[in-house]
């Protein structure tokens, strides 16, 4: 019957629009499914059927429909399988080593840094890795979270105060008796926490790995070889047209800077994700794809240096501007 009313509107009344509305926005939101678009309902079980609906804002240099980043899902028995790790002095590049003096971080935190999918890590971090499904971790040392921990650490260095949330989202979600689906919705919660705490946080960045191989996710620029970094952008909120501004005037910094490094700016709604990405909750807020699973620590490292140099011109810029 709600497709029916839907689809003709002389069987609605004012009251039925009103409890549709509520009840489909609570159900998109835990499910990314939308009642009415057959396509979502297969999205999760075939990924590849919804790639020609995600929306290439801005095309990076060797992307097009076949090279977009993929979300695998992953039942929750493989998140919380133990992998063996790769020992820091075994990665197939070291991590650099900072001869900076230690700097004291900014009491003032106004960047917020978390990651949806904490159990994306990458290949060379893992023992006898060689599949992308074998990317999992949920040691903050060799997944996704050490790359944001080298974001927020330069980030303090440019003087920009950073919370970064380190969640075990595998056990976030376990210990909810939720699964991979529901991953943007827990993280919501702890997103929500920290602006209620902390009204200064203004700039939300969720960092992902893509699992796209190493000839997409790789570059070399002058001599140093780089993670590629990708923005994901949802349309399905309030805040969407402020939240594409960011991350074209990232993207288009990165672009003069360090041409070929971002893969460009997505755009995506209910039909082919989550479509809101928790950007609703700032009008600064954004996705970003960290490299792919075949990239090392050193590629990593490279480009959240370009990332921070960047997003730091650009903060301080912002800064100046609200000051006059």
């Amino acid at each position: 019957m709600h497709l029916l009313k839907s689809a003709n509107h002389s069987f609605v009344n004012e009251k039925d629009i009103e409890e549709i509305s509520v009840s489909d926005m609570a159900f998109k939101f835990a499910t990314s499914v939308t009642p009415e678009d057959p396509r979502t309902f297969l999205g999760r079980e075939l990924p590849l059927f919804s790639f020609f609906d995600t929306k290439i804002h801005i095309a990076g240099q060797g992307t097009d429909y076949t090279t977009l980043p993929i979300e695998s899902p992953q039942p929750m028995e493989e998140l919380l399988k133990d992998r063996e790790t790769v020992p820091p002095d075994e990665e197939n590049e070291s991590e650099e080593k900072d001869n900076k003096d230690p700097v004291k971080p900014p009491e003032n935190k106004t960047v917020y840094i978390y990651h949806s999918h904490s159990w994306e890590s990458y290949l060379p971090f893992i023992k006898n890795g060689e599949v992308p499904n074998d990317a999992i971790s949920n040691d903050e040392k060799y997944n996704i979270i050490s790359v944001g921990r080298k974001l927020q650490d330069n980030l303090h260095d440019e003087g920009i105060g950073v919370d970064h949330n380190k969640t075990n989202m595998t056990e976030a979600l376990h210990s909810k008796g939720l699964n991979y689906n529901h991953s943007y919705t827990r993280a919501r919660d702890f997103v929500a926490e920290a602006m209620d705490f902390n009204e200064d946080l203004s700039y939300l960045i969720d960092i992902h790995r893509d699992d796209k191989r190493r000839d997409t996710t790789t570059i070399e620029i002058n001599g140093k070889r780089y993670a590629r970094l990708f923005f994901v952008v949802g349309e399905e909120n309030k805040n969407f047209e402020k939240n594409l501004k960011l991350a074209e005037d990232l993207n288009k910094a990165l672009e003069e800077k360090y041409p070929g490094l971002s893969r460009g700016v997505l755009r995506k709604d209910f039909s082919v994700g989550n479509g809101v990405y928790n950007q609703d909750l700032s009008e600064r807020a954004i996705l970003l794809e960290a490299g792919g699973v075949d990239n090392n620590r050193e590629e990593l490292n490279h480009a959240m240096d370009a990332f921070s140099e960047v997003f730091s011109e650009y903060y301080w810029k912002q800064k100046d501007a609200e000051a006059q």
